[in-house]
């Protein structure tokens, strides 16, 4: 008889808050990331994901394991990682790419132990915006209250992110 193999609680630990770096990404094929380095600053941006035109359909991964991989290598060892949970997608591209994005980036994840977990959408613009149902232009406008420079919603969705897990100790606070 086969014995089931228990999944493992990989929400991130309360004290990966606050030690090294922690990484906050939204997922998309521009995807918005922002990173508490270790020294406490904070660095944010995107990263096209959009596959070239030769390139095979497993390319936009393959360029997101490499950027996370370099992201680790050049901020890291990152200690935990958020990310937006969209539960509804406007279209099955959409979804189909989130979800192969999600895949990859919880795969990389447990291959090197770094805890992770999903925020929802709305927790997000709520604690950011103050609307669970703010727009992108709120998001926008949220960062830059906040003293940061997005260059568009998906970095200001990363800051967000971030700042919600920091400000909230992952959601304990």
């Amino acid at each position: 008889m086969n014995t089931p193999i228990l999944a493992q609680d990989v929400r991130p630990e309360l004290g990966a808050i606050n030690r090294s770096c922690i990484l906050a990404i939204d997922l998309g094929t521009t995807t918005g990331w922002a990173i508490r380095g270790h020294d406490g600053l904070i660095t944010s941006g995107t990263v096209s994901l959009r596959p070239g035109r030769f390139d095979g359909g497993g390319m936009r991964y393959l360029r997101f394991t490499n950027w996370l991989t370099e992201a680790d290598r050049l901020s890291g060892p990152i200690a935990a990682i958020w990310f937006e949970e969209v539960r509804r997608h406007a279209g099955t591209d959409a979804a189909h790419i989130y979800g192969g994005l999600m895949a990859t980036l919880t795969s990389w994840a447990e291959l090197r132990g770094v805890p992770y977990a999903g925020v929802p959408v709305g927790t997000i613009k709520r604690h950011a915006a103050g609307k669970g149902n703010a727009d992108k232009a709120a998001m926008v406008a949220a960062a830059r209250a906040r003293g940061f420079s997005p260059a568009d919603d998906n970095e200001a969705d990363a800051i967000a992110i971030l700042l919600w897990a920091i400000e909230t100790k992952g959601g304990v606070a």
